[in-house]
């Protein structure tokens, strides 16, 4: 079992930049596949990143591709999502998810572990 805490989310005007980090219990951080996904008001759930149990291979959706970047630090159980040059359309609630199935996290979904959201507004 994983509990996963987003941080990092808040304001920020159009072209800025953001650093989500995710911090997970347990001792078994490395077996699990890690993404991030975003919910806007009114809208589904979607797919934002992925990262691999070891970080070597990563995945986006087209929307974030070249402006995110995820990563993890295995050695302190956390998870990144660094956003530049934000757009008005990213804002959304963003949760981290983990699962040991790398296609629930890139693919066919959904996670099995969730994180509570953090909000990340816009202002254009």
């Amino acid at each position: 079992q994983v509990q996963l805490v987003e941080s990092g989310g808040g304001l920020v005007q159009a072209g800025g930049s953001l650093r989500l980090s995710c911090a997970a219990s347990g001792r078994t951080f490395s077996s699990y596949a890690m993404g991030w996904f975003r919910q806007a008001p009114g809208k589904e759930r979607k797919f934002v990143a992925a990262i691999s149990w070891g970080g070597a291979d990563t995945y986006y959706a087209d929307s974030v591709k070249g402006r995110f970047t995820i990563s993890r630090d295995n050695a302190k159980n956390t998870m990144y999502l660094q956003m530049n040059s934000l757009k008005f359309e990213d804002t959304a609630v963003y949760y981290c998810a983990a699962d040991l199935r790398w296609s629930a996290i890139a693919t066919r979904g959904p996670p099995g572990h969730w994180g509570q959201g953090t909000q990340v507004t816009v202002s254009s």
